[in-house]
């Protein structure tokens, strides 16, 4: 209730200094930047909870606190918890040229420079810079709420040449701000950087933990793109069931969403058993036993190990004009290679004729059978070949939609 409580005082601190300067009460004194940027932590909070309303909140609490920083003289800087305030708004995604201007302003110890100069170098995308300016600043030695973004950042800036490191500042972040944004923006980095690093357990332990925390998120579709990405990365090392233990948590649309994406993905990749899989989840939710993406999927993950009636049969229940364009390509394609596979089914030999019976007295040396010509080689491996070909072209047409 106290907490509720400073939440709703923070608000309506807020909405008076939004306020025309006759509405004020006379001689009140306009909000501090952190002040401001106490409101725009309880915003984020609240997206991170999955209040998407609060979003536009976000965006004009930015605008607002970037104009205060603006107005605010090197004095007010004085007050640590300003300085802090405009570190926290620049690594909320605050304007990089407004915080230029005010580090260009302040006299700065040491540490602090560094930090300022460092989080500037992040927003500005100069990696490098950013990653070998903070080094040697330790989340752990700021408040929590400035400790935990800047674990963020470093971890970040991190990921690409020390992944093991970022992975654990990111839990350094979850640390300093649980239940934060920041917290809910570790956990989804986490997914993304333990599959490109190949830790499986990590993977599903980090899907598991923002799935249950998180997943109403605004930013939970980043998420279900770094999950889809990672079980196909994954797939030889991971459980099915133990992905089905995670998918089981979300709402239907979701968990079909998901499960759709991972089928196609899988399918276009050549991962069978992924493929059946995920498919087999779609069709089993109520309702979706004919949805034409999972029978396309299907069809195209048995597309080297099916049969050319299994195949067409799949088809046959498909309709074409409810697929995208990109999956009536696929379709298309599946159907030619099933084309292919009917044509190049050679016909059954006949059986040799019987011997007759002075043949069937002679040793078995002196009867010439009729032997078949060497003909030219089974299809079978060229058609895999093509088959294989074929999606792997089809892979590339649809590059941009996998995502």
């Amino acid at each position: 209730m106290r907490s509720r409580a400073m939440h709703i005082a923070a608000g309506l601190a807020l909405l008076a200094s939004t306020l025309p300067a006759p509405a004020k009460a006379a001689g009140a004194e306009p909000l501090q930047a952190f002040q401001m940027v106490r409101s725009l932590q309880v915003v984020q909070d609240r997206l991170a909870s999955g209040d998407h309303a609060a979003l536009p909140m976000q965006r004009k609490l930015l605008e607002m606190i970037d104009k205060r920083l603006r107005e605010t003289g090197p004095e007010g800087y004085a007050d640590p918890r300003n300085f802090r305030a405009l570190m926290v708004y620049a690594m909320s995604g605050g304007n990089p040229v407004t915080v230029a201007a005010v580090l260009s302003r302040l006299t700065l110890d040491e540490r602090d420079r560094s930090i300022g100069d460092g989080i500037l170098a992040y927003l500005n995308g100069d990696i490098v810079s950013a990653r070998s300016t903070l080094a040697a600043i330790d989340a752990l030695s700021l408040p929590h709420e400035a400790g935990a973004f800047l674990a963020l950042v470093k971890g970040s800036v991190s990921a690409a040449e020390e992944p093991a490191e970022a992975l654990k500042l990111f839990d350094r972040a979850r640390l300093l701000g649980p239940g934060t944004l920041v917290e809910e923006a570790a956990l989804r980095r986490s997914v993304d950087l333990s599959a490109t690093t190949g830790d499986a357990a990590r993977f599903m332990l980090a899907s598991t933990q923002y799935v249950t925390r998180y997943l109403r998120s605004p930013y939970a579709s980043q998420f279900a793109d770094s999950f889809v990405s990672g079980v196909i990365a994954l797939h030889a090392s991971i459980d099915l069931e133990t992905i089905d233990d995670i998918t089981a948590m979300m709402d239907a649309d979701q968990e079909q969403a998901v499960y759709l994406r991972i089928a196609r993905r899988a399918a276009i990749e050549g991962f069978s058993e992924l493929s059946a899989f995920a498919a087999g989840k779609v069709q089993h939710q109520p309702g979706n036993s004919d949805d034409p993406r999972a029978l396309l999927y299907a069809s195209l993950s048995s597309v080297t190990t099916g049969t050319a009636d299994e195949i067409r049969g799949k088809l046959a229940r498909i309709d074409r004009g409810q697929l995208s364009q990109g999956d009536r390509q696929l379709f298309d394609a599946v159907a030619a290679v099933a084309a292919k596979l009917t044509a190049a089914v050679p016909a059954l030999p006949q059986p040799a004729p019987a011997l007759p019976p002075i043949a069937a007295s002679l040793p078995a040396a002196a009867v010439q059978t009729p032997t078949a010509k060497p003909g030219p080689e089974a299809p079978a491996e060229a058609l895999i070949a093509e088959t294989r070909r074929k999606l792997d072209e089809i892979d590339k047409l649809l590059e941009g939609e996998l995502q």
